[in-house]
């Protein structure tokens, strides 16, 4: 078990990427403590990750409040004693898709106080608990595909995780000698509640495919799995990378050579392939 003993903390946890991650942690040995807003989620996610017979825990959690963020860390310690991997993957987009012109402050403080400050001091709360600790640790941060490719419909979103990377940078270089490595996922197309709403649109949906070449979407135990890559010590000389996770999704500027529109019968198939999950 490449992750036997350490315990991990997961931001946004209790669902989708988040909760594909801390399944694959629980996998490899890890204790996991799983944060979000919505208790009712946090309880399934929790239910879920003991039915693997892993040890963990489900805190309330909003990165949006500091003090909620420095609560999680105290509970994690309180309960298993350390911090050795944080995992800081909550994170919202605009649902309105406002144009730039009619984004109000409001709405760019409440993406970046969740997407970017909240890392932000999220991350330093773990890391000096780490420092603390004096053995060293691993940091993620959950990057997109989107912090490298446009996407107007998104501008607060996409520029939160353009500074997502540019954080991941300096945090490396900052906390290095402390042995503590920081890097990023950036995914692209993943199976998540998200995804599925995009995916209820067939345009949409066969627009996102025919620009990723591997053809599908990913799935949330694919980013677990390298987030396990990157917590354990087999990652252990790469620092203040964002690894796009995405299908080939961020370098395939237009449709993939010979790719034909998907047909409503191939369409209906996938649609339901998903439901069955």
């Amino acid at each position: 078990m490449k992750l036997k003993g350490k315990v991990a903390v997961i931001t946004g946890g209790t669902k989708g990427i988040g909760l594909g991650i801390a399944i694959e942690f629980v996998k490899e040995g890890a204790s996991v403590v799983i944060g979000g807003r919505n208790p009712q989620t946090g309880e399934e996610g929790l239910s879920e990750l003991l039915s693997l017979s892993g040890e963990a825990m489900y805190v309330p959690c909003d990165v949006g409040n500091l003090d909620s963020l420095q609560n999680i860390i105290d509970k994690t310690v309180e309960k298993f004693g350390k911090v050795d991997i944080y995992v800081s993957n909550a994170g919202i987009n605009d649902p309105d898709k406002t144009a730039y012109l009619d984004i109000s402050p409001d709405q760019y403080d409440q993406i970046m106080d969740v997407n970017l400050r909240g890392m932000f001091f999220g991350d330093q709360y773990a890391a000096r608990e780490m420092v603390k600790q004096g053995t060293g640790g691993a940091i993620i941060n959950m990057s997109s595909v989107n912090a490298y490719l446009a996407l107007n419909s998104q501008m607060v979103y996409t520029t939160s995780k353009g500074g997502v990377q540019q954080l991941t940078k300096v945090q490396a270089v900052d906390l290095a000698p402390y042995g503590i490595k920081v890097n990023a996922i950036a995914p692209g197309p993943i199976d998540t509640e998200l995804m599925r709403r995009v995916g209820s649109d067939k345009q949409l949906f066969d627009t996102v495919i025919s620009r990723t070449p591997i053809g599908r979407i990913g799935t949330t135990s694919e980013c677990g799995r390298l987030a396990v890559f990157l917590a354990c010590e087999d990652s252990d000389f790469i620092m203040g990378q964002s690894i796009y996770n995405d299908g080939g999704r961020s370098f395939q500027a237009f449709p993939v050579p010979g790719y034909k529109t998907i047909t409503d019968e191939d369409y209906d198939f996938l649609q339901q392939k998903r439901e069955d999950q």
